[in-house]
């Protein structure tokens, strides 16, 4: 069998002998692929992608991770990518090039308050980024005393040492210790798995436990706070009335600088440019990623304000008084040509305000799903970010095993569908399908992936 990809012949069953015997996958058990193939795609076009045996799934988490948010087959990001490779691949980003410095300031327009872009290659860099800025303020400015961050049970902030010190999803983070010092966990904000019973200020109740952290730790030890506007992998947790509010008011009266991780919600996935966008937040940092380029080009920026670049620059006759950081591929010019053209085709087809109706379609229809199937206990989300929790029984909310939501996803998988599900995250709480279609997305598209999820409780439950 053949491939026929630009006139070039690609023997396919070649291609997936050489995956199965030397690519190493991400998050899968390779047991399985002695006695079967590897799962290899091979094209996508909008919505669509095609696998090597020539069977199309809708993808409705956007490449998997929530990344591909203009859809596939873009060629004018490809174009755009070719030639700024041809005129200038890259430099070290301690001197500029022509894409970064127009996609940072159109970036920055979207960002009122938000200044200066400091430019990567993934979402889990971003944040370490971010988390030196912080450590070195604190060198700086008070002997090191003000370095500790605080992070939220069930957020997910990137898979690097340092990252995963900063995630609070147990199995996330198994096996991969000892971790970083300095990192402290907040609880969560899951109404829905309330804390405190059934309360009418849970919001406020869930933000006042940053206080009692910052109390307990000492709040001249707590240099910042690192959260997800919307929680993504931890179950698509969007955040409870006045939540948000009281953050924000927390981190003025301690001092606290506020990072708001936006790798997965970032670029339009929730109806605004920006996740934070939506509660009225005033962040210290953002960080970026998946979205930033749609995947055609790894990219990454951490953004901060002016008063926090201007820190760094405050004596200029110290010699360890800047930033003294680097990533390598940070300086790969593809990438802000990538993120430049992908933020113009957001823009000229509106793809933002197509992500907010969208989303409230596809809310609406889960809905109405939910009442047809008991197993639905919530369902959650913001725009095109989307989550079902599945339970036992409504009353107690009891979740169910793990194996159920794989079920549905394999399910749907033979149906001609991909969607997501939180796995290897939590020991009793990987319960919860998600959805983050591209941004591009049609009513009919969404009832296309409704009705694979309809179908697939269906006859999982009835099994």
């Amino acid at each position: 069998m053949t491939f026929d990809d630009h006139s070039d012949d690609i023997d396919i069953d070649d291609v997936i002998a050489s995956d199965q015997a030397h690519v190493w996958h991400h998050l899968t058990q390779h047991k399985p692929f002695e006695t079967a193939n590897p799962p290899v795609m091979v094209s996508g076009e909008g919505l669509r992608i095609t696998d090597a045996n020539g069977k199309e799934f809708l993808d409705a988490v956007s490449g998997g991770v929530w990344t591909v948010n203009v859809g596939y087959g873009r060629e004018r990001i490809a174009d755009a990518v070719r030639d700024q490779l041809v005129k200038m691949c890259y430099f070290a980003n301690s001197a500029g090039n022509i894409p970064g410095a127009m996609f940072a300031k159109k970036l920055i327009e979207k960002m009122p308050g938000m200044s200066r872009v400091y430019f990567s290659n993934s979402g889990s860099e971003a944040n370490e980024k971010a988390y030196k800025m912080v450590r070195q303020l604190a060198a700086i400015e008070n002997d090191g005393v003000k370095h500790k961050i605080i992070y939220r049970d069930r957020d997910y902030h990137g898979t690097t040492i340092g990252a995963l010190s900063s995630t609070g999803q147990f199995q996330r983070k198994a096996q991969y210790g000892p971790f970083a010092p300095g990192f402290v966990e907040m609880p969560h904000c899951l109404e829905y798995r309330s804390q405190y019973g059934d309360v009418n200020d849970y919001g406020e109740r869930a933000a006042r436990e940053l206080e009692k952290v910052i109390l307990q730790e000492g709040a001249e030890t707590v240099g910042a706070v690192v959260l997800e506007p919307i929680t993504a992998g931890g179950g698509v947790i969007t955040p409870p009335e006045g939540y948000w509010e009281t953050i924000q008011q927390i981190c003025k009266q301690y001092n606290v600088l506020l990072h708001i991780d936006e790798v997965v919600c970032g670029v339009g996935r929730t109806g605004k440019w920006f996740g934070y966008q939506h509660y009225g937040i005033k962040p210290d940092f953002v960080t970026m990623a998946k979205g930033v380029a749609s995947g055609y080009a790894a990219i990454s920026c951490t953004v901060t304000t002016e008063d926090i670049f201007d820190r760094f620059k405050a004596d200029a006759s110290d010699p360890m008084g800047y930033f003294r950081d680097i990533s390598t591929f940070g300086g790969c010019a593809g990438g802000p040509a990538a993120a430049l053209e992908n933020m113009r085709i957001i823009e000229e087809e509106n793809l933002v305000e197509n992500a907010a109706t969208m989303g409230v379609y596809l809310l609406d229809k889960l809905r109405d799903l939910q009442q047809k199937h008991q197993i639905i206990g919530q369902v959650r989300g913001k725009g095109l970010f989307v989550g079902l929790e599945l339970v036992k029984d409504r009353a107690s909310k009891e979740p169910v095993e793990e194996a159920i939501p794989a079920a549905i996803a394999a399910d749907c998988m033979q149906q001609g569908v991909i969607i997501g599900r939180t796995n290897r995250s939590f020991e009793s709480h990987n319960n919860t399908l998600c959805l983050s279609p591209a941004l591009i997305c049609t009513e009919s598209d969404l009832d296309e992936i409704v009705t694979a999820i309809d179908n697939a409780i269906t006859r999982v439950t009835a099994s």
